[in-house]
């Protein structure tokens, strides 16, 4: 979220004073008063005022804010063509005012042109930019977030003259870049939004939750740990022991099957396992 701009800090119910150093200036009344016709006539003189005062100084300062406030209006316009999206309308509402600051120090009274004008496309370009900035799930580079504008365009006008979706060759031609570049840009654009784990799913869908369809409860996690502890112990294990491990545990034979297998009893097989099972687990106690 935009930082919070600190509005000038002026009186609603009266008259805003003009400094005495800015002798000539109108009497700005309350700016809730002003109406869209005095507010344009008000920023021009104080437009051509700002031009010869000094940046930094009180006076310079009072200008510029009386400006902001007195234009107020054009960024709350701007702002509302935008209350269907799930941002604060204070929110932006704020970053509009950053776009109205910028165009107030770049206007120049000379051009001729009327502030309002000048100032909206700076003002919806900034609204823009925020969203374009923080809209996405994942962030990406600015480069992909307007790669997929383009290929959003493009995909609709190919779309509408093939009748069919355009294959990514088509793509590529179309907005001469390479197939790797409009692969990179639809892989991003899967980051624009991100579902729910806790989402329901449509009426007629007889399935539960995304959460549910994914994923279970592995419960041979907890045994990587063990596992994990329990290969440098069997390395160190003299090799019939760890054969008959291998043979019991991983070929999954019978005592009886392993002492057929290394011409011992299946008695002394029980008694080497058992041996090796109580040193393994003694480690095991050991480490933790």
């Amino acid at each position: 979220m935009s930082p919070r701009l600190e509005a000038p800090q002026t009186p609603r119910a009266t008259r805003v004073p003009v400094p005495d150093a800015l002798d000539g200036l109108p009497e700005i009344p309350p700016f809730d008063e002003v109406g869209a016709a005095h507010a344009r006539a008000l920023s021009k003189t104080l437009f051509a005022r700002l031009e010869f005062l000094e940046e930094g100084t009180h006076d310079h300062s009072y200008v510029r804010n009386t400006l902001v406030e007195l234009n107020l209006a054009l960024v709350k316009f701007a702002a509302s063509r935008f209350r269907s999206r799930s941002e604060p309308m204070e929110d932006i509402v704020q970053v509009g005012t950053i776009g109205l600051i910028k165009a107030i120090d770049r206007f120049e009274l000379s051009r001729g042109v009327e502030f309002p004008t000048f100032a909206m496309p700076t003002i919806v370009g900034e609204i823009k930019r925020f969203f374009r900035d923080t809209s996405w799930s994942v962030h990406v580079p600015r480069r992909l977030q307007e790669l997929r504008l383009d290929l959003a365009r493009a995909g609709d006008e190919l779309a509408q003259r093939l009748d069919r979706a355009p294959t990514v060759a088509e793509l590529a031609d179309r907005l001469g870049l390479t197939k790797d570049e409009i692969v990179e840009g639809m892989t991003a654009s899967n980051a624009y939004t991100a579902g729910s784990l806790d989402a329901q799913p449509e009426d007629n869908d007889s399935e539960g939750a995304l959460a549910d369809r994914i994923g279970y409860e592995d419960h041979g996690i907890e045994g990587i740990e063990y596992v994990e502890s329990l290969k440098p112990m069997i390395a160190e294990l003299p090799p019939r022991d760890r054969q008959i491990l291998s043979l019991r545990f991983v070929a999954n034979l019978t005592q009886s099957e392993i002492g057929e297998e290394l011409g011992i009893s299946q008695m002394h097989v029980s008694r080497l396992l058992s041996r090796t099972l109580r040193h393994l687990r003694k480690g095991l106690l050991a480490e933790n």
